[in-house]
């Protein structure tokens, strides 16, 4: 059997993926509490997201949606992780600007670890990408998209994209 690069690439991206997920997954977080949800598309779901971040780009007036969703076409499929908003009860915090955790849940605040542990996650996850030699960035408006798609089946409230592309030349390479 002879295998080609549509074979080779798509399995290769996905081992990739993969392994992203379970880096994201192993990263260090806050007290060990594991608030994250990890996602991988592909196909339709790919295409769908991209639709929706030129929607946002549309109805918002933000051309960079539109950027970004060019570079999601041009990828063989996109990793998002995101994260629930659930204080993590570390005593005498405040970095969410609250006096501690309950205030927080009473004003439906964001805390700062659940963010900080999910840009550790994220950086793990494209560290993985990178040393495999796969293209990638990280993306807001990705994990936006996917939020406002409801692909998240826990309470996302922070998520980010990471499309990974296997090409000639990196798509996230001069975006205009």
């Amino acid at each position: 059997m002879i295998y080609r690069k549509e074979i080779t690439e798509r399995n290769a991206v996905f081992r990739v993926a993969e392994l992203m997920a379970m880096a994201a997954r192993t990263a260090p977080k806050a007290k060990g509490i594991d608030n994250l949800e990890i996602i991988i598309l592909e196909g339709e779901e790919k295409d769908q997201l991209a639709n929706k971040m030129r929607q946002i780009a549309e109805e918002h007036e933000a051309a960079f949606f539109n950027r970004d969703a060019t570079n999601i076409d041009e990828s063989q499929l996109v990793f998002l992780a995101g994260t629930q908003l659930k204080p993590v009860g570390v005593a005498v915090c405040g970095y969410c600007g609250y006096t501690h955790c309950a205030e927080n849940m009473e004003n439906e605040g964001i805390c700062a670890f659940n963010a900080g542990d999910l840009g550790v996650a994220i950086g793990s996850a494209a560290a993985i990408a990178t040393d495999h030699r796969c293209d990638n960035r990280i993306m807001f408006t990705a994990g936006k998209a996917a939020m406002l798609l409801g692909y998240f089946e826990s309470d996302v409230k922070n998520a980010y994209g990471i499309p990974l592309s296997v090409s000639g030349k990196s798509p996230f390479f001069d975006r205009k």
